[in-house]
This record gives structure tokens, C-alpha cells and sequence, in this order.
């Protein structure tokens, strides 16, 4: 097998090996026991298999080969997935925007809301591509599925990338607006706070914004929004001291 890490060899020490990925094995009742246990309440309206399974299906029912999968989030430093190549890539007419609100104990709760990305409209945005093996795209989307479509939240699409000055297409999750976690109009200052101090059963919210800043850095990309909202978050968490 060729390394998946041929043409960002950076980023072999950065991107969680997925045999080493919660997500890799998550499931719906998991996170519940996990809330449970964490004294939170359940107020989020999880999809049930079927209906997850009939969403994955659709997306993928005329799709044939490898498959590229695009990130812009978490999926940039734990993807959880066996994955035989990353590129960098671009999304033109797209923007990674953070405007995912989570109460539900994700990175956030009710009492002090966390802060994740999700895809919209927009200029452009940079970002990973992972390719997936023909044969491994039954098993590999299934897992991904589950993770990003727990709940109603994305709408899974595919959409034009740009690698190496060539078109592709790719699956994504984009910010479904009709969601109440998608806030596409929320207030810088919100965002600050929610970062700073959003935390949950899956990690900080800050953990997450350093971690996406951190990894795009790494080969070149300099997301201008991203990285003043962490300075801004950092600045927040410094003074609440």
C-alpha cells in the first residue's frame, strides 16, 4: 500500500489513526450512556438506523470507484477513517463557517453553549480531501455516516473541488439552516464565548478550533476568520482567569 501521506508527509503525526478514533465506533446509544453518565440531559432528536442508513444509500446511489470525502472541521485531525490519500483541496463557492451551535452536550450544553464548523455558502474554502478505496467505501461511509449524521444537523451532498488545478467531485456535509443547531446569523462576541468555553462529552470547543487552525496551518492554509476567533477565544478564556 502506497503511504496516504505522500503528498503531506506533515501531516502524518497530526491526523488521529482512525484504529485509534472514538468516532470509529460510535453509535447512537453510546453517546446516550455517555450523557448519562455525564449527568446531562438527552435533548438531542438522534436519527434512528434506518433512516441514517436510507440518507447514506441515497447520496451514494450513483456513485461507482474511489470515493473523496471533503473536510473542513474535525474530520481535518480525526477522521476516523482508512483513507488512502489526503490532498489539500478547494471548495469554490463554499466557506467553513462556525455557526453550529451545540447544547447538547456534544462540545457545549445548554447553560454554556459550545461552537462547531459546519459548510455554507460562500467565497471558497480550503480544506482536506481523503480518498477512499472502491472497496472500502461500504464500510468507511457507513462509519462516517454515523458520526456526522447522528442527528439532523448537514445535509449530505456532493460538490465540486478543486485539486491541483483539476476538478473533482467530492461528498461533504453542509449546514442544513432549517436545523436549530445551524445559527447562519450569530454574533461575533457569541462565537467568542462559545468557544472559549463550550465543553462536553466529546471535548472543548476550543480543543476543536485549535486543533482545525492548527492542521490547516500546517500545509499553507491560513483561514483569516478561523484564526482571529481563536485568538479572540484564547484572549477570552486568558481574562475569565
Amino acid at each position: 500500500m502506497s503511504d496516504p501521506f505522500v503528498y503531506h508527509p506533515n501531516l502524518k503525526n497530526l491526523i488521529k489513526p482512525y484504529k485509534d478514533s472514538f468516532f470509529r465506533t460510535i453509535t447512537v446509544n453510546q453517546v446516550k450512556k455517555m450523557l448519562n453518565e455525564s449527568g446531562l440531559p438527552q435533548t438531542l432528536e438522534f436519527y434512528d438506523d434506518k433512516t441514517r442508513e436510507a440518507l447514506r444509500r441515497d447520496v451514494l446511489s450513483n456513485h461507482s470507484g474511489d470515493l473523496l470525502i471533503f473536510a473542513y472541521g474535525s474530520l481535518i485531525w480525526d477522521p476516523a477513517l482508512e483513507f488512502s490519500e489526503i490532498r489539500r483541496a478547494f471548495a469554490p463557492n463554499h466557506a467553513r463557517r462556525f455557526i453550529l451551535v451545540d447544547t447538547h452536550g456534544g462540545r457545549g450544553t445548554a447553560e454554556a453553549p459550545g461552537l462547531m464548523a459546519a459548510l455554507d455558502e460562500g467565497k471558497g474554502c480550503e480544506g482536506f480531501t481523503f480518498r477512499i478505496s472502491a472497496e472500502k467505501v461500504e464500510t468507511e461511509t457507513e462509519i462516517l455516516f454515523r458520526r456526522e449524521m447522528i442527528a439532523p444537523g448537514y445535509h449530505a451532498r456532493f460538490i465540486t473541488l478543486i485539486i491541483d488545478e483539476t476538478e473533482y467531485k467530492a461528498l461533504t456535509f453542509i449546514a442544513d439552516h432549517s436545523s436549530e443547531m445551524m445559527h447562519p446569523n450569530i454574533e461575533r462576541n457569541d462565537q467568542i464565548i462559545y468557544a472559549a468555553t463550550g465543553v462536553g462529552i466529546l471535548g472543548s470547543s476550543l480543543e476543536y478550533l485549535q486543533n482545525t487552525v492548527k492542521n490547516l496551518n500546517e500545509i499553507g492554509i491560513n483561514d483569516t476568520d478561523a484564526t482571529e476567533l481563536l485568538y479572540k477565544a484564547l484572549s477570552y478564556q486568558k481574562n475569565m482567569v
